[in-house]
């Protein structure tokens, strides 16, 4: 019996900074069809499909999806069996979102998938305490449904940069973020965004620095010093 010709992959399987970034935003985003060979990202903002595409090197079409509420969102689907295993085999699954437990991420490039995940499913908050009118308080969390793959990331942060964070109830509870605050927060976005030759989701890092330009013009000391997000 002749063998048929060997699939051909869409995208290339080599980390780089690009590639672990989309890893990451898979994770958030990203769904495994059950079929063995479909993979979706869907997104509200329109420019993160275009940056996941362009990180993998894609020419898929970009289309609107409809929730059942009627919101909009942005979405792309193309067909890779090798990527799609290759998603197997660092731990992404069809319906990953309560049973994920890492992700085998080169160390050199856990950053860059850190911030792909942030990207997808992080946020960043800050305000002034309502009891300490002078006190500004600033956050950076990352959410998910599933509490191995939070203690996970957690560990993998601490041996990066250092910091411990915590873990706690959001929203209705059935997710949990890993939150930082303020001096470790700080700390996070400066590994995060390290260079401007990355990508990244330019909306959240104009939060960001907004937040650490009033931290650094209200502080002095350790925190004024850190506050300054230099690329």
């Amino acid at each position: 019996m002749k063998r048929g010709p060997k699939p051909k992959g869409k995208v290339k399987l080599k980390w780089s900074t690009k590639f672990a970034y989309a890893i990451g935003l898979l994770t958030a985003d990203g769904c495994l069809s059950k079929d063995g060979r479909h993979i979706d990202f869907t997104s509200k903002d329109k420019v993160q499909v275009g940056m996941f595409k362009k990180c993998l090197g894609l020419d898929t079409k970009i289309a609107i999806k409809l929730s059942g509420a009627g919101n909009r969102a942005y979405h792309t689907q193309f067909s890779d069996v090798l990527f799609y295993n290759f998603l197997l085999g660092i731990g992404l699954s069809p319906a990953k979102s309560k049973t994920i437990k890492s992700v085998s991420i080169p160390s050199e490039y856990f950053v860059d998938f850190l911030r792909g995940y942030f990207d997808g499913d992080g946020c960043s908050y800050s305000y002034y305490d309502p009891q300490f009118k002078k006190s500004f308080r600033f956050y950076l969390s990352f959410v998910s449904a599933s509490p191995p793959f939070l203690d996970w990331l957690r560990r993998e942060i601490q041996v990066s940069v250092g910091i411990h964070g915590f873990i706690n109830g959001w929203g209705d509870k059935s997710y949990l973020q890993l939150k930082y605050s303020k001096k470790e927060a700080i700390l996070l976005c400066k590994f995060m965004y390290y260079s401007t030759n990355i990508p990244f989701l330019r909306r959240k890092r104009l939060k960001i620095e907004k937040s650490l330009r009033i931290i650094g013009s209200r502080r002095s000391g350790e925190i004024g010093r850190h506050a300054t997000l230099r690329l």
